[in-house]
């Protein structure tokens, strides 16, 4: 399994809200985070990285329990399940705790989107409208679903995607990590299959989708281009077309 990750201030911004990191526990068996943070530069800053920590911290636990001598995970998918909303429970106490201690952090939060993969199986946990996508050739499937005021629109048939793409309100989210005490968080579980074609998992943030849709994702990633430059050249380009936003993106060949 490959994987490389960046993240950019952009053009506009003067500090870098967003967070990620990726780990190898054993051969194909990886973890990835990417968060969003919100709340002030500081208190961005503080939301996502402190969530990222703590998530980390949770999921190693959870994998030290279970990983064998053999380098392999025993366990059920109910039990991958729990452990990746109890990390983001615990990501989201984490948070709204320290900005119950400092006034100057009062209402900052983030976005969260995580994989588990063991093998060709993809485990996703999402908070927020940050994104992940797999990408078999140069077809993309948005796995995640946003949880953003435009989003909510386009279930309820008051918007259609394409007019959500330039709606004023599209960076409102409706649930985030650390805002309040408790969260609910999305799990989703892809079986991929890895002999048809190069398959993709990409984690991103809004700074990147504002900027780039589908298409032209999944053209990047089936290109020729080695995997450390995938994340770069699809930065370069958000950030060529306004980067008005901090932008992350981290790519796993499967």
């Amino acid at each position: 399994m490959q994987y490389s990750g960046l993240s950019d201030t952009g053009m506009k911004r003067s500090v870098n809200q967003d967070n990620y990191s990726v780990k190898e526990y054993a051969p194909g068996i990886l973890l990835a985070v990417v968060c969003d943070g919100m709340g002030g530069a500081r208190g961005g800053w503080e939301a996502s990285s402190t969530a990222t920590d703590s998530f980390l911290a949770c999921m190693d636990s959870f994998v030290a329990s279970y990983l064998t001598e053999q380098n392999t995970i025993e366990c059920t998918d109910a039990q991958i399940h729990r452990a990746l909303r109890r990390s983001a429970y615990t990501s989201n106490r984490a948070v709204f705790h320290r900005s119950e201690e400092d006034a100057s952090l009062r209402g900052m939060g983030t976005t969260l989107v995580a994989v588990f993969i063991v093998g060709t199986t993809v485990y996703t946990v999402n908070v927020g409208d940050s994104r992940m996508y797999i990408v078999r050739g140069e077809e993309i499937e948005q796995i995640t679903h946003d949880h953003s005021y435009v989003q909510y629109l386009v279930d309820i048939g008051r918007l259609t995607t394409e007019e959500a793409r330039t709606a004023p309100n599209r960076n409102i989210i409706t649930r985030a990590v650390g805002t309040e005490s408790n969260i609910d968080a999305d799990v989703f579980v892809t079986e991929v299959d890895t002999t048809a074609a190069p398959v993709y998992v990409l984690l991103c943030t809004d700074g990147l989708t504002n900027y780039l849709e589908g298409p032209e994702i999944a053209q990047i990633l089936a290109s020729d281009v080695p995997i450390e430059e995938k994340p770069q050249t699809m930065i370069a380009r958000a950030n060529e077309r306004g980067g008005s936003d901090n932008i992350t993106a981290v790519v796993i060949a499967l």
